[in-house]
């Protein structure tokens, strides 16, 4: 049975003034799987995805979420999804049972605190303040709140920057988990190797247009294939090198 798209993007564009952040962009994301958007600063991945969650308006362009479409279904398409807040977005002095009532009250249903903290492993925090929680506990928590209201997608921009690297396997397993239950996952991550093992499909995107969906498997063989070979690697190539060879630019400012 073919896999089914639960988002489907067709030819988006934004333009501010005389620059286009985002050029004739098209891409699907199949319901039940990890979706990851890659590409350097700048590239449009972030207004990409602002625009997906009804958070900024588009120029020209088709978006549908679940079968709705953003031009004039977004308040079900709000209710459809979850999207993690940045640090600001959380009152520091509340604790987190606190917190899970207050945006299941913006949400308008009744969310249990001790029930939403178990998905994340936070039961041993209901009474800590989000501020003094640490980095990879903060983490886990905003994807708690990703999660109130049952959305059908969640969307996570860079999960795990600054975290440990341990705090940041158990995120990715706490990924894997939800998409498993059967949420689809859409995440931004400028680390390569986090993208590999997660994703079950990639999109790179660079100077606002996609320049190449496929699995991280067969981005990885395609490169090996051109004679591609990294020194001292069990595999001759990593999907940091695909990263490298599509942008051609190692780095590039803030």
């Amino acid at each position: 049975m073919a896999k089914q798209p639960i988002i489907t993007v067709k030819n988006l564009v934004k333009k501010y003034d005389d620059f286009t952040a985002v050029n004739d962009i098209s891409f699907e994301v199949y319901e039940g799987e990890i979706f990851g958007l890659l590409g350097p600063n700048g590239a449009g991945k972030t207004t990409t995805l602002e625009i997906i969650e009804t958070l900024r308006e588009k120029t020209s362009g088709e978006i549908t979420v679940d079968g709705y479409s953003i031009d004039n279904d977004t308040d079900a398409i709000k209710k459809r999804i979850g999207v993690q807040l940045q640090a600001a977005g959380y009152y520091p002095n509340l604790n987190l049972s606190e917190l899970i009532d207050l945006f299941s009250g913006l949400y308008g249903i009744d969310k249990s605190p001790k029930e939403m903290l178990e998905k994340v492993a936070l039961t041993e925090k209901a009474k800590a303040k989000y501020k003094d929680l640490s980095g990879g506990q903060k983490q886990r928590f905003s994807i708690a709140t990703t999660l109130i209201n049952d959305p059908r997608i969640i969307f996570l921009d860079e999960p795990t920057t600054g975290l440990d690297p341990q705090a940041r396997r158990n995120l990715w397993d706490l990924i894997r988990d939800i998409r498993d239950k059967g949420t689809t996952v859409v995440i931004t991550t400028h680390y390569m190797d986090e993208a590999e093992v997660l994703c079950d499909r990639v999109a790179f995107i660079d100077g606002g247009h996609v320049i190449g969906i496929d699995t991280p498997d067969n981005f990885i063989d395609k490169l090996v294939a051109t004679g591609f070979d990294r020194k001292k690697e069990v595999k001759s190539a990593n999907l940091e090198d695909v990263f490298i060879n599509l942008t051609g630019k190692e780095w590039r400012p803030e």
